[in-house]
C-alpha cells in the first residue's frame, strides 16, 4: 500500500511539472528537456557502462543548433533522417538478433541519434508549423499515457498472448491492441478540444505513438536486459529511473515529427 502510495504520488508529481512547463514557454519547455534528456543521457552511458563527457558536449551543441537556434531545415531533415534510419535499425536488431550489438560498438552512434537527437525533435514537434503549439505536446504525451495505462490494464486482466515474452514477458497482444483502442478513442476528444490537426490526423498520430511507443518500450527493455538491470536509475521513486518513464516518447519522437511533417507539407 504504501509503496502503491509513493508511486501514485511521484507520478503525479512528474506529470504535474512537465505539463506546467510545456505550458509556460517555449524555452523553458526546451530547457526542461534538455534537462530531462541529460538526466536520460547519464542513465543511458550507465547501461551501456560507458563514460564520455563528450557525448554531453555533443547534446548540448546539438540542442543549441537545432532546439534553441532552428538554424536550418534542411540540416534538420538530414538530422531526422539519419535518426529514423539508426532507429529502424534498432528495431531490426531487437526482432532478428538476440543480442543488440550497442553493447560491443556503434555506443556514441546510438546514443546520439536513439536517445540525444530524438529528445531534440520531441523539442520541435509544437514549432513544427513555426509558431509555439504546447497543447500539442500535452495531447501527444496524454496519448502516450493513455496506451501504457490501457495496455497495461487490458493484458493484466484479459492477456493472454504474449507480445514479446523473452523481452518483455509482461506485456501481451491483447493489452497492445487495447493500447492503440483507447488511444484512438481519446484521440477523438483531443480533437474536440484543439484547433490544430483534424479527427483523422489525431487518429493517425495515436496509431504512430502506440505502434513506436510500444517498439521504444521493448528496445530499452533489451538494453536493461542485457546491462542486467531492472530499471534505468532510481531518480523516481516506485517508478524507476527518467529513462524507463521516456523511453517511449523518446523512440516515437522522430516518427511522430516526420508524420507532422508531412501533414504540413501536403496540406
Amino acid at each position: 500500500m504504501r509503496e502503491a502510495i509513493i508511486r501514485t504520488v511521484s507520478g503525479l508529481l512528474y506529470i504535474s511539472i512537465l505539463v506546467a512547463s510545456i505550458l509556460s514557454s517555449e524555452l523553458i519547455f526546451i530547457g526542461l528537456f534538455y534537462i530531462l534528456g541529460l538526466i536520460c543521457l547519464i542513465e543511458m552511458q550507465k547501461l551501456l557502462h560507458l563514460k564520455s563527457y563528450a557525448l554531453y558536449v555533443v547534446q548540448a551543441l546539438l540542442f543549441y543548433l537545432f532546439s534553441f537556434l532552428k538554424f536550418d531545415q534542411n540540416a534538420t531533415l538530414l538530422l531526422l533522417a539519419v535518426t529514423i534510419f539508426v532507429n529502424l535499425f534498432l528495431v531490426k536488431d531487437l526482432l532478428v538478433i538476440r543480442k543488440i550489438p550497442v553493447f560491443e560498438k556503434k555506443k556514441y552512434i546510438i546514443i546520439i541519434f536513439y536517445l540525444i537527437s530524438s529528445v531534440i525533435f520531441l523539442t520541435l514537434i509544437p514549432t513544427i508549423e513555426g509558431k509555439f503549439k504546447p497543447k500539442l505536446v500535452v495531447g501527444i504525451f496524454g496519448l502516450i499515457w493513455t496506451n501504457d495505462t490501457f495496455a497495461y490494464i487490458i493484458g493484466k486482466n484479459f492477456g493472454k498472448r504474449k507480445l514479446f515474452e523473452r523481452i518483455s514477458p509482461n506485456k501481451t497482444i491483447e493489452g497492445f491492441i487495447g493500447g492503440i483502442i483507447f488511444t484512438a478513442i481519446v484521440s477523438y476528444f483531443i480533437s474536440i478540444y484543439t484547433d490544430f490537426l483534424s479527427y483523422k490526423d489525431w487518429i493517425g498520430l495515436a496509431f504512430f505513438i502506440s505502434i513506436f511507443g510500444t517498439l521504444g518500450d521493448l528496445i530499452q527493455s533489451k538494453f536493461k536486459r542485457q546491462a542486467g538491470v531492472k530499471d534505468s536509475g532510481n531518480l523516481m521513486p516506485g517508478h524507476g529511473g527518467l529513462f524507463d518513464r521516456l523511453d517511449s516518447i523518446i523512440f516515437a519522437s522522430p516518427f511522430i515529427y516526420a508524420y507532422l511533417y508531412l501533414l504540413n507539407y501536403v496540406s
